[in-house]
């Protein structure tokens, strides 16, 4: 989840948090950690630390509210979608309000 530093809404960030923790058990699956980037330069970016997390466990499988919570242009949100999916080998899961968009891995 990307947000600016005056953006960060506790309530908010709950919110979404149980949104992906309902997403993730009507797959069969638990919601193991959450990533929010804060836009500031001290910290590391989260999908960084996204990428790390993915590559040093047996995690497979990613929620996302939504492609801008990776980046807000198209083509950076498909070369980060195609990262973890190509390249890390998880599978994207987006949640955009009530509908859920999923793409497996292409061969």
């Amino acid at each position: 989840m990307r947000q600016l530093a005056r953006d960060d809404d506790k309530d908010e960030n709950e919110a979404i948090q149980r949104e992906l923790a309902a997403h993730a058990s009507r797959e069969g699956f638990t919601l193991e950690r959450l990533f929010i980037e804060r836009l500031r330069a001290d910290e590391e970016s989260a999908f960084f630390g996204l990428v790390d997390a993915l590559k040093t466990t047996d995690v497979r499988h990613v929620i996302v509210p939504s492609l801008w919570h990776f980046a807000r242009l198209p083509g950076l949100q498909a070369a980060m979608r195609d990262h973890i999916e190509r390249e890390i080998g998880a599978r994207l899961w987006v949640v955009q309000g009530s509908s859920v968009e999923q793409r497996s891995v292409a061969s």
